[in-house]
């Protein structure tokens, strides 16, 4: 071999040894940087009383663009998703003068209190102060030639607006925020009938127990946390869609609190099995709390801590708490199953 063609053999040695180097590099920087991204956040969640509780630890909130256009609207995602901005004096909570908590329409995390709000002449909804400093996270933005603080919900990272400071006492702020990324909760009684959607495995077993139970008003099964727009059974089953099978559980909070209803949910079920019960395998047999208002958030979370502090479980507890989203009911045949058919049950003994 001539020494042309052994600097060029050297030199295409050294360029795949470089290239190696330069990817294992990024990949190891890859992975050092997902294990210094935290898998939980601390919040504050609503307690009675509209009322901030205690910092816990909750999980981040992570769903794909395909799943954020399932639960959200088209302009809520152009705004909450890609950093838009609505139109001043459109949306619709920029002079609501009620009295009550408004929320991440993301994940359902309390934002704001209406105590807080004030009206700024800008036409967006504007408040001194977020309902607890922890909910709220800020970046720098610097899109439109100016530097702003961008502001989002600190679990979901959905966009909320910006921050300046030239708002009123105590605090000199201005949250300068898009209603159509908030919901809102009006204060007063509890309604005289709230909702769960529960996963718990085969819904046909759990809808025959929660039956049973006194102070729930109705049943219904269906299919809910997923990405897909009106899922059939079939498609549940394929594992395409996301989805878990539910029960849509309505009970009289006059009759039975909701946090008997989760210790009873607790007890019909094996909530360490990640997607299974029993000899059902499957992301539509997850153990799953879907929330309808934010206080029932705050009562599983309080169930699930206590139930850890007991010992209840010799596993660690996966049970999925999320905002509820689309809720799809299953087919016809589905419904009271055990009730049409009979047959012995598909849960866990309590």
């Amino acid at each position: 071999m001539n020494k042309v063609a052994q600097i060029f053999v050297i030199l295409g040695i050294l360029f795949l040894v470089g290239g190696w180097w330069v990817g294992y590099g990024g990949l190891m920087a890859g992975v050092s940087e997902k294990k210094r991204q935290p898998k939980e956040v601390q919040v504050r969640l609503l307690e009675d009383g509209l009322k901030p509780g205690t910092a816990v630890q909750a999980p981040f909130v992570i769903r794909s663009d395909k799943e954020w256009a399932n639960r959200l609207t088209i302009e809520q995602f152009r705004i909450g998703r890609t950093q838009g901005t609505e139109r001043a004096f459109c949306g619709v909570f920029h002079d609501n003068h009620k009295n009550g908590v408004y929320f991440c329409a993301g994940c359902g995390l309390p934002l704001f209190k209406s105590d807080d709000k004030f009206d700024s002449g800008t036409g967006w909804p504007s408040f001194f102060q977020p309902f607890a400093e922890e909910n709220i996270g800020e970046t720098t933005d610097s899109s439109h030639g100016m530097s702003r603080t961008e502001v989002h919900c600190v679990r979901c990272k959905t966009h909320l607006g910006h921050v300046f400071p030239d708002g009123p006492k105590p605090t000199g702020l201005r949250y300068c925020i898009n209603s159509a990324v908030l919901t809102f909760q009006e204060a007063g009684p509890a309604p005289e009938t709230e909702t769960l959607l529960l996963g718990a495995g085969c819904f046909w077993g759990v809808q025959a127990a929660f039956d049973e139970l006194p102070g729930v008003t109705g049943t219904e099964v269906g299919y809910s946390g997923g990405w897909s727009k009106n899922p059939t059974y079939q498609e549940v089953c394929g594992h395409d869609t996301g989805h878990a099978e539910v029960v849509k559980v309505e009970y009289n909070p006059g009759k039975i609190s909701t946090v008997k209803i989760l210790e009873y949910f607790f007890k019909i079920h094996d909530p360490t099995t990640l997607n299974r019960q029993g000899p059902d395998l499957g992301d539509q047999y997850r153990s799953a709390i879907f929330f309808t208002r934010p206080e029932q958030e705050s009562a599983a979370r309080e169930v699930i801590a206590r139930l850890i502090q007991e010992k209840k479980f010799p596993r660690p507890i996966v049970t999925q708490v999320d905002l509820a989203g689309p809720y799809t009911k299953a087919e016809e045949y589905h419904q009271k199953y055990h009730q049409k058919h009979g047959g012995p049950g598909c849960i866990v003994p309590k």
